[in-house]
């Protein structure tokens, strides 16, 4: 399939989940590849700090309060979007949110609510979107964020595991179904190895200590490159960071192995200090409105 993918400056980019992170850290580098934006997540005050910081500063960018999780906020979402720049070139969909604890301790609401956001918040951005990149006549791009765990699994973070696993699986049937319809739509999934976001901050917590990510981590940065490197030049799905191109190889080529080496993992997601906020930003807006983290003792 030949895909014909503008230069950046010239598309209208969808970013959901710009509030911190990864997406907060893709919103500034596509600002400033001139991209015009559309940025939703649930974050209200931090949307609008980054919709001022943009048109304050020569670029175009408009914010939708929205749930991923419910498919009638990303079709509001998709609809501001046309009704502000008449077209959507690129979508990306990086919202997402974990859980740390065994999985026989999570409730089976927390289960669900974090499907809700990393899964059908996918879903639901991938469909509100295709009809309006199918009306470009060009085509475009669905950009979704992964993780090396759509292929690897981390203990501690069970259902965080599963639900990229059905991330890839969703993005991998709607890529072969605009395929076999010969639609100029690229689909990517981009896997990122542990990336330094407050991530760990926001996500429910069942530990007696406060979580971590486990070392080496790369910059957020490096991954939004990765996602607007896919936006421009067609790719299937792209592995960020050394550890993830290998800890997806150990999986696939030794299971047992990759099985043993991650119970090594078990005991280095936590810092040696208690829960700063166990309930983290499952059911509500995170406004940390920062793109790297920071530990316990930085945020107390």
């Amino acid at each position: 399939m030949d895909y014909t993918l503008k230069p950046l400056d010239q598309q209208v980019v969808v970013i959901t989940g710009p509030s911190s992170g990864i997406g907060l850290a893709t919103a500034v580098l596509a600002f400033d590849r001139g991209a015009k934006l559309v940025l939703a997540s649930r974050s209200e005050k931090v949307l609008e700090e980054l919709e001022r910081f943009v048109n304050d500063n020569g670029g175009e960018a408009i914010h939708v309060v929205a749930d991923v999780g419910r498919r009638v906020d990303m079709e509001a979402v998709a609809t501001a979007a046309i009704e502000r720049f008449g077209r959507i070139d690129t979508w990306i969909n990086n919202a997402g949110v974990s859980i740390y604890g065994k999985l026989e301790e999570g409730s089976e609401a927390d289960h669900r609510r974090l499907f809700d956001t990393n899964f059908w918040g996918v879903v639901n951005g991938s469909l509100a979107a295709l009809p309006h990149i199918r009306a470009n006549g060009h085509g475009g791009a669905i950009i979704n964020v992964g993780s090396e765990v759509s292929d690897a699994i981390v203990p501690l973070q069970g259902m965080y595991s599963a639900s990229k696993h059905a991330v890839k699986g969703f993005t991998d049937a709607l890529r072969v179904e605009l395929l076999a319809a010969k639609e100029p739509i690229c689909v990517t999934l981009i896997q990122p190895t542990a990336v330094n976001t407050p991530y760990p901050e926001h996500a429910r917590n069942y530990l007696d200590k406060e979580p971590k990510l486990p070392s080496p981590q790369i910059d957020p940065k490096q991954v939004a490159l990765a996602i607007l490197e896919a936006a421009t030049r067609p790719a299937r799905d792209v592995k960020v960071g050394a550890m993830s191109k290998m800890n997806t190889l150990t999986w696939k080529l030794a299971p047992k192995l990759a099985d043993w080496m991650a119970t090594k993992y078990v005991d280095k997601q936590n810092y040696d200090a208690p829960p700063i906020d166990p309930a983290g930003t499952l059911y509500k807006p995170g406004e940390t409105g920062r793109i790297h983290g920071r530990p316990p003792e930085a945020r107390i």
